[in-house]
């Protein structure tokens, strides 16, 4: 049994980072659209290359597409758009560039500390049963990816809260990321810091339950079988699979966490939605099943790009020389 390891905490805080931002600069800065040195070898560049540079703006696409279309909140019954690209279109003409990276500073927080514990606790957790990546099983690291999937998640939940409604309602939002935090602690007390907690936990320990295990089995077997060997190629595989194993597992549930975390405590009302099965429940019945995978595309689309840019970056940082 290894000791506790530092690295992984600090490199999946800092390849969350990359993936969040894509090394782009901000809205109207000169780099937008560019991707800076995502720190992987000589040939990687192509691979690299295929990744959009910044994959915040389709997450905003999908959480504009979660929310829209709620029969039980007048705010957002409106649909206003078809689809990720012309939700991109209609927000760029309707509310600028700039929009589109509406809740950027929350969500790189998240990361921050999000990416930090995930990766940090799955890699320990998992040294405590093996050593060896050859000696691990879908069974340890699926453990070890819901555990430190909720641990994270429930820790980095106020950040998500802000970033969601500032994704949501865009340039209507007003406030920095501090007052906000302050606002919302004063206005909805310690309980909207925490709203939607419990879908948040259960969507990380699915999508962490999932994308991590996958990507360690499936770069496990392509190494083992021959097929490649521990190369950037094996990680795009790797990676681009569970990206799309955790965006088919978790969509339903991300959906109701969105819509829970977005809406807002008002004194003598009632909650929209108490709980995620109440939130399955009532959005298949009023919007129908397909309505549990509103936003699959550009979740999707996220994260695949996400968990090529972190796994890429993550795996790079690990072969550094200290």
């Amino acid at each position: 049994m290894s000791a506790l390891n530092w690295k992984p905490f600090v490199y999946g805080g800092l390849a969350s980072i990359v993936a969040e931002f894509g090394e782009a600069q901000g809205p109207g800065g000169r780099g937008r659209g560019r991707a800076g040195p995502v720190l992987v070898p000589a040939g990687a560049d192509a691979a690299v290359a295929a990744v959009p540079a910044g994959t915040f703006p389709v997450d905003l696409t999908k959480t504009r597409l979660q929310v829209q279309g709620q029969s039980t909140d007048a705010r957002f019954r409106e649909v206003r758009y078809r689809g990720m690209f012309h939700a991109l279109f209609r927000i760029c003409r309707e509310e600028g560039g700039r929009a589109l990276y509406s809740g950027i500073a929350p969500a790189l927080l998240r990361q921050a500390s999000y990416g930090t514990i995930k990766i940090g606790i799955y890699q320990s957790l998992k040294r405590l049963f093996v050593d060896r990546m050859e000696d691990e099983t879908l069974l340890i690291n699926v453990i070890c990816g819901v555990v430190s999937g909720v641990i994270s998640s429930a820790l980095a939940n106020p950040t998500d809260v802000l970033k969601i409604r500032m994704q949501a309602q865009g340039s209507l939002f007003q406030g920095g990321m501090i007052g906000s935090f302050i606002d919302i602690y004063q206005q909805e007390g310690t309980r909207g810091l925490w709203r939607g907690v419990v879908p948040t936990a259960q969507r990380a320990a699915i999508v962490v339950g999932v994308e991590l295990p996958v990507y360690d089995i499936t770069k496990k077997h392509l190494i083992l079988s021959g097929l490649m060997g521990d190369t950037i190629f094996a990680h795009f595989v790797s990676s681009f699979t569970c990206g799309l194993a955790g965006a088919i597992a978790s969509n339903p549930v991300d959906v109701v966490r969105t819509r829970m975390m977005n809406q807002r405590a008002i004194v003598g009302s009632s909650e929209l939605y108490k709980g995620t099965l109440d939130g399955l429940i009532k959005t298949w019945k009023s919007e129908g099943f397909f309505a549990l995978y509103k936003g699959f595309w550009p979740n999707w689309l996220r994260l695949g790009p996400w968990n090529i840019i972190f796994f890429i970056t993550y795996e790079q940082l690990k072969r550094l020389p200290f």
